[in-house]
């Protein structure tokens, strides 16, 4: 019996940028509807992994695929074809300060004339209420919105085309405990009445233990484990012990700068 496609593959992906090596051989694959997490401090490559996959950056070698076709060697027309299936929500929210909030989360459907504006911005205000935003939020301007609701405009829009795959770039960075949980349940909420595949980068690990199905760490531009995130505090591996317990001493700090 064959094991299922899976949704993303990721398999030998190397990146570097003149003699500095990000991605030396990172391979993953991430199931239909699983929710994978990548954990890592900053400078691991984790957002250059992302910005691979999301066709920002395009990888040195290795191969990626959503839905088994691989996205390195598409043309512009294809693989805006297959970005369709993808929403995004970035680190800091990164919204249109000139537009209003509606118009910021329906961007990508005014755009592609998929609807009229009345019919966009009903849309929109659905997508708002779905992450608990009231319906008067949707002529604001983002300067007008506090981070945390700033943070829930991003994943309305990430979610209004209805994607199959999302992406979650540190999504309760910069936000209180109580807003990053509130972030943490709606992305789980999101994802499940969407049947999406998520894949995240963070190193909060109340996030990541919260949001994540499996866990991955990047160190060194590798994958050096990987399991359920049931298992990610008691792993085992002593560079992601000290990561996610936080500790000041132990091989990541001893290493640095090696």
């Amino acid at each position: 019996m064959t094991s299922p496609q899976p949704k993303i593959r990721i398999d030998n992906v190397h990146k570097a940028f003149g003699k500095k090596k990000v991605l030396d051989g990172v391979s993953l694959t991430v199931s239909k509807g699983e929710s994978l997490v990548i954990i890592g401090g900053s400078g691991t490559g984790k957002s250059v992994l992302l910005k691979c996959i999301l066709g920002l950056m395009q990888p040195d070698r290795g191969a990626i695929q959503v839905d088994g076709e691989e996205l390195t060697t598409l043309s512009t027309r294809e693989r805006e074809r297959v970005m369709h299936k993808f929403g995004m929500l970035f680190q800091g929210a990164a919204l249109f300060d000139s537009l209003p909030v509606w118009q910021n989360v329906a961007f990508g459907l005014l755009q592609l004339g998929r609807m009229s504006r009345a019919q966009a911005k009903e849309l929109a205000v659905e997508k708002l209420r779905s992450v608990g935003l009231k319906a008067d939020v949707a002529d604001l301007f983002p300067s007008e919105l506090s981070g945390g609701m700033q943070k829930r405009v991003g994943l309305a829009r990430a979610i209004a085309e209805k994607p199959e795959i999302i992406f979650f770039d540190e999504p309760t960075t910069g936000l209180d405990p109580i807003m990053a949980d509130v972030i943490n349940e709606l992305i789980i909420d999101c994802a499940k009445d969407l049947g999406a595949t998520t894949l995240s980068i963070t190193h909060d690990m109340a996030s990541a233990r919260k949001i994540a199905d499996r866990v991955a760490m990047l160190w060194e531009g590798r994958i050096i484990w990987e399991g359920p995130a049931a298992d990610v505090f008691n792993s085992g591996n002593p560079y992601v012990d000290q990561f996610v317990h936080g500790r000041a001493h132990g091989p990541i700090t001893d290493n640095a700068g090696r």
